[in-house]
Protein backbone atom coordinates (compact mmCIF):
# COMPACT_ATOMS: atom_id res chain seq x y z
CA UNK A 1 0.00 0.00 0.00
CA UNK A 2 1.26 3.86 -0.88
CA UNK A 3 2.49 5.39 2.33
CA UNK A 4 3.30 9.32 0.60
CA UNK A 5 0.94 11.42 -1.04
CA UNK A 6 2.30 11.02 -4.41
CA UNK A 7 2.11 7.34 -4.98
CA UNK A 8 -1.96 7.90 -3.50
CA UNK A 9 -2.21 9.97 -6.37
CA UNK A 10 -0.16 8.30 -8.83
CA UNK A 11 -2.67 5.05 -7.64
CA UNK A 12 -5.97 7.67 -8.28
CA UNK A 13 -4.53 8.85 -11.67
CA UNK A 14 -3.93 4.81 -12.77
CA UNK A 15 -7.63 4.10 -12.04
CA UNK A 16 -8.92 6.63 -13.95
CA UNK A 17 -6.39 6.61 -16.86
CA UNK A 18 -7.04 2.34 -17.26
CA UNK A 19 -11.06 2.94 -16.70
CA UNK A 20 -11.25 5.65 -19.42
CA UNK A 21 -8.84 3.11 -21.89
CA UNK A 22 -11.23 0.33 -21.31
CA UNK A 23 -13.72 1.82 -22.29
CA UNK A 24 -12.29 3.62 -25.35
CA UNK A 25 -11.02 -0.08 -26.32
CA UNK A 26 -14.67 -1.40 -25.69
CA UNK A 27 -16.09 1.50 -28.23
CA UNK A 28 -13.36 0.22 -30.49
CA UNK A 29 -13.99 -3.55 -30.72
CA UNK A 30 -17.94 -2.86 -30.75
CA UNK A 31 -17.31 -0.69 -34.20
CA UNK A 32 -15.03 -3.17 -35.38
CA UNK A 33 -17.73 -5.94 -34.77
CA UNK A 34 -20.18 -3.68 -36.20
CA UNK A 35 -18.26 -3.63 -39.36
CA UNK A 36 -17.47 -7.38 -39.76
CA UNK A 37 -20.95 -8.11 -39.30
CA UNK A 38 -22.24 -5.53 -41.79
CA UNK A 39 -18.87 -6.72 -44.23
CA UNK A 40 -20.36 -10.75 -43.79
CA UNK A 41 -23.52 -8.99 -44.98
CA UNK A 42 -24.46 -7.84 -48.74
CA UNK A 43 -24.71 -4.30 -48.75
CA UNK A 44 -20.75 -3.66 -49.32
CA UNK A 45 -22.01 0.25 -49.78
CA UNK A 46 -22.46 0.45 -46.12
CA UNK A 47 -19.71 -2.17 -45.33
CA UNK A 48 -18.05 1.23 -46.70
CA UNK A 49 -19.08 3.81 -44.55
CA UNK A 50 -18.12 0.94 -41.53
CA UNK A 51 -15.16 0.92 -42.35
CA UNK A 52 -15.05 4.93 -42.41
CA UNK A 53 -16.48 5.10 -39.12
CA UNK A 54 -14.12 2.51 -37.92
CA UNK A 55 -11.38 4.41 -39.42
CA UNK A 56 -11.79 7.36 -37.57
CA UNK A 57 -12.56 5.30 -34.08
CA UNK A 58 -9.02 3.78 -34.35
CA UNK A 59 -7.11 7.26 -35.33
CA UNK A 60 -9.08 8.76 -32.20
CA UNK A 61 -8.04 5.83 -30.03
CA UNK A 62 -4.47 6.16 -31.54
CA UNK A 63 -4.90 10.10 -30.78
CA UNK A 64 -5.12 9.66 -27.32
CA UNK A 65 -2.63 7.28 -26.50
CA UNK A 66 -4.67 4.29 -25.53
CA UNK A 67 -3.36 2.14 -28.91
CA UNK A 68 -0.20 2.66 -30.50
CA UNK A 69 -0.60 4.54 -34.09
CA UNK A 70 0.84 1.87 -36.08
CA UNK A 71 -1.35 -0.46 -34.43
CA UNK A 72 -4.15 1.56 -35.57
CA UNK A 73 -2.61 1.45 -39.40
CA UNK A 74 -2.39 -1.80 -39.27
CA UNK A 75 -5.93 -2.90 -38.37
CA UNK A 76 -6.96 -0.30 -40.42
CA UNK A 77 -5.23 -1.60 -43.58
CA UNK A 78 -6.17 -5.23 -42.77
CA UNK A 79 -9.74 -4.28 -42.63
CA UNK A 80 -9.71 -2.01 -45.81
CA UNK A 81 -8.21 -5.10 -47.28
CA UNK A 82 -11.02 -7.66 -46.28
CA UNK A 83 -13.42 -4.97 -47.44
CA UNK A 84 -11.90 -4.92 -50.83
CA UNK A 85 -11.27 -8.63 -51.02
CA UNK A 86 -15.15 -9.12 -50.62
CA UNK A 87 -15.32 -6.51 -53.33
CA UNK A 88 -13.37 -8.23 -55.78
CA UNK A 89 -15.23 -11.74 -54.70
CA UNK A 90 -18.88 -9.82 -54.92
CA UNK A 91 -17.36 -8.33 -58.74
CA UNK A 92 -16.39 -12.16 -59.44
CA UNK A 93 -19.78 -13.55 -59.25
CA UNK A 94 -21.53 -11.20 -61.42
Amino acid sequence: MAHSLSAKKRIRQSIKRRARNRARKDVLKAQIKTFLTTLTGSDLTKAETELRKTAARLDKTAAKNTIHKNTASRRRSRLTLRLNAAKTAAAAKK
